[in-house]
């Protein structure tokens, strides 16, 4: 018993005595390293502790990787706190929802400071607000305030940095804490760390900023928006590279980048590993040092070979012929080269952790674009491949809808900011992300009109409702209703034994009152007087009366049959989204003058479908009154017979398409109705003996002395100034007339289904 005691006494001890030998000096390195972990907090990320990283890396490397004065993520979530107090603002904590009650949403713009200028750019968008219908003047009318001092580049390295905008701000007595205040930032930050800093509190405005944090955004109250260079145009715009509903060809490469690399600091680390993807046949990666003025003192051995090879290829042709483009952070996270993807329809392939996409609250980025992941810079050859030819078509094509629906004008841009805060503040009446992210866009997309989508005349076809099989017909009265031989009590009775006619409403656009109900003519519909206000544009108000889809635009001289009613109303109900009618004019651009023509000849090419005769869905009438500015209307109850080209520029700029002309009696010839006025006749309304517009079996309009020539000459001077004010010519032209089956075919009567319209 004592022997067994021994051995194990000498078991235990000869342990305790091998694992101080050989285990004693890791315990103690542990125990001592701990020691020094607690009692001091290390910088990130400089794990340099040469017993524990032994042979992988040199300490002095690791040290150097990622500047020295780069800030960790905390920190850098410090700085940009201490620049926005107000970091937990929601539209309801930080909004004055009373302001905008009474006069809706109104913008107004603070005067520029004098001695102050704003940059090119920052002009663009206080422009884009004040010819806009959301401006006002009146500072006690706005919802929301935009200021003047350009705060667009809050880099103070930069020339254009505006400097003590504190102490600016705080003298405006509108500021009140920056409450419904609007503040429009590019850049922000400046090296090495490029943080969110703007240099200024921004107190509890909405900030419209480009590259913006997913850390710092204020979901429901900021708004990212694009980074776009100070060429980017005011309105208008180049279109995309994709025609709409056409299949690209084959792109000779899958995947493309060209661009700059950096070689330290904030962002070099993605474009360093770019490289490594690139292998000379359908991937093309391409980087250069060559930028900056001390670029060659940092070049490291890549950068000679390097910029060899980054001059072989073009970049607009790389654009041009590849099916994705990497487009990866710079020295913050958005870069231009997002919007010049989107535009030449190369799928955009984004390397920017943690960037909070543009309009993202509203945009569904993953129709149109790959979201990647920088630390998997590798994998992403391998994830494009695996995206079937369907899918690439549809993310094409999405890309081309983006790009002219939201990007391709600082317009666009500066609109959808605002549209996104209007929906905010009635979100029961708000856009849905299906209206958003489907043709023709959220912009075009009015929801004081409607939030169903059946009630407008786009989403018919892909969502399987039908227009309604009804119209209204709205004649404008310019002259005093007599007996009943004159053309309007002819044309009365014409449209109202049409089986499709609901209702007739009569737009009275005269000073003396319209004749006693016992005057007009007895019809099968209800006829309703509506006095106007004598302006051209009336005829496109929105009126309560109307509560068909598909409204008959006439002039009271107008001669139509009730068959060429019924069958341009059936053609409507076809394409319910374009213009249908019956006299047609074309536009064409005259390079000696270097402006755009207009032309009344009978050609078969056409553009605009006058509004004497014709059909379109009434949600036009909203769009004209409600998303035109005032002043295009102005210009239009200005101008002789401006209005029915005004809309089809409108219905063109839409929808992208031309409208469409139907079938009517060429032989039945009617001259110039001699007109008696009603008083002297509005601004824009048409002298004695002059019709606006022409009607449908009128000869072709032709200058005829003085009023005639004037009258044209007003129509060339609309059309141009209707271009300008877009930003190019929206019109659609088209060579395609719709008869009806067995038109003119030399058959028995009894087959066709109009034989009238064959009549002279």
């Amino acid at each position: 018993m004592q022997t067994r005691k021994k051995y194990i006494f000498l078991t235990f001890l000869a342990s305790w005595l091998l694992l101080f030998f050989f285990g004693g000096d890791q315990l103690r390195r542990f125990v001592f390293f701990s020691g020094r972990k607690a009692e001091a907090r290390r910088n990130w990320p400089r794990w340099t502790d040469r017993t524990l990283l032994r042979s992988f890396a040199d300490p002095e490397e690791l040290q150097r990787d990622g500047d020295p004065a780069l800030l960790s993520p905390r920190e850098r979530r410090a700085a940009w706190l201490s620049a926005y107090r107000s970091s937990r603002c929601r539209m309801e904590t930080c909004f004055d929802f009373s302001r905008c009650e009474r006069h809706g949403f109104k913008v107004f713009t603070y005067p520029q400071e004098r001695g102050q200028p704003v940059s090119e750019t920052y002009g663009k968008i206080l422009s884009s607000i004040e010819r806009s219908r959301y401006h006002t003047p009146n500072p006690e009318e706005a919802c929301l305030f935009v200021l003047g001092i350009d705060t667009l580049d809050r880099d103070h390295l930069s020339a254009q940095y505006v400097r003590d905008v504190d102490e600016k701000i705080r003298g405006f007595p509108l500021w009140n804490g920056g409450r419904n205040h609007l503040i429009f930032n590019l850049y922000s930050g400046t090296w090495p760390g490029y943080t969110g800093e703007l240099g200024f509190d921004i107190g509890q405005a909405i900030l419209a900023k480009a590259s913006f944090d997913t850390q710092s955004f204020r979901p429901g109250f900021d708004v990212s928006i694009p980074l776009f260079s100070k060429d980017h145009p005011q309105r208008g715009g180049d279109r995309g590279w994709l025609y709409q509903d056409s299949v690209p060809p084959k792109k000779k490469y899958l995947l493309v980048f060209k661009g700059k690399r950096y070689l330290t600091g904030i962002g070099s680390g993605t474009r360093n590993a770019l490289h490594h993807i690139h292998n000379g046949k359908d991937i093309i990666s391409l980087t250069t040092c060559k930028h900056g003025k001390d670029w060659e003192k940092h070049k490291d051995t890549r950068c000679d070979k390097d910029n060899v090879d980054y001059e072989r290829f073009d970049y607009q042709e790389l654009l041009h012929n590849s099916t994705f483009c990497i487009v990866p952070r710079g020295r913050r996270l958005g870069s231009f080269r997002f919007l010049e993807a989107l535009q030449a329809a190369c799928i955009p392939v984004l390397l920017s952790d943690g960037w909070e996409l543009p309009f993202s609250e509203a945009i569904d980025w993953g129709k149109a674009a790959v979201v990647g992941s920088e630390r998997l810079l590798l994998q992403i050859p391998s994830a494009v491949r695996c995206i079937p030819p369907e899918r690439v078509l549809a993310f094409q094509q999405h890309t081309q809808f983006l790009w002219d629906a939201y990007f391709s004008s600082v317009d666009k841009i500066v609109h959808t900011t605002l549209e996104i805060i209007k929906d905010r503040l009635s979100p029961h009446r708000s856009r849905s992300r299906l209206l958003w992210n489907a043709l023709p866009g959220g912009l075009l997309v009015l929801p004081d009109f409607s939030t169903h989508l059946g009630d407008f005349p786009f989403y018919y076809l892909q969502h399987g409702y039908s227009p309604s099989e009804k119209f209204t017909a709205l004649i404008r009265v310019v002259s005093q209703a007599g007996s009943l031989s004159q053309p309007i009590l002819r044309l009365i009775q014409a449209v109202s034994g049409s089986q499709y006619c609901a209702q007739i409403v009569v737009l009275w656009s005269c000073e003396k009152p319209p004749p006693p109900s016992g005057k007009w003519p007895q019809s099968a519909v209800p006829l309703t007087i509506i006095q106007g206000r004598r302006k051209l544009s009336d005829r496109f108000f929105p009126f309560e009366a109307i509560q068909t889809d598909s409204v008959l635009s006439l002039d009271e001289d107008t001669s139509l049959s009730t068959s060429e009613v019924d069958f341009a109303f059936s053609v409507w109900r076809s394409f319910p989204e374009r213009i249908v009618g019956f006299p047609t004019q074309s536009h064409f651009w005259d390079p000696e003058q270097g402006r755009w023509g207009y032309t009344s000849k009978w050609t078969n090419e056409l553009s605009i479908v006058l509004t004497a005769a014709a059909f379109y869905h009434r949600y036009y009438h909203s769009l004209f009154t409600q998303y035109l500015p005032a002043g295009l209307r102005e210009l239009v109850d200005g101008l002789a017979a401006c209005e029915d080209i005004l809309m089809n520029v409108l219905v063109a700029a839409v929808t992208k398409l031309p409208p469409i002309k139907v079938t009517q009696r060429k032989q039945h010839k009617e001259g110039v109705a001699q007109q008696v006025e009603c008083g002297d006749g509005a601004a824009g309304t048409p002298p004695p003996g002059q019709r606006s517009p022409p009607a449908p079996h009128s000869a072709p309009a032709k200058a005829k002395g003085t009023a005639g020539s004037r009258r044209f000459s007003q129509r060339q001077d609309c059309l141009d100034r209707l271009a300008d004010w877009f930003g190019y010519m929206p019109l659609v032209s088209s060579q395609l007339r719709l008869d009806p089956v067995l038109y003119k075919d030399q058959v028995s009567v009894l087959r066709k289904k109009y034989p009238s319209l064959e009549k002279p």
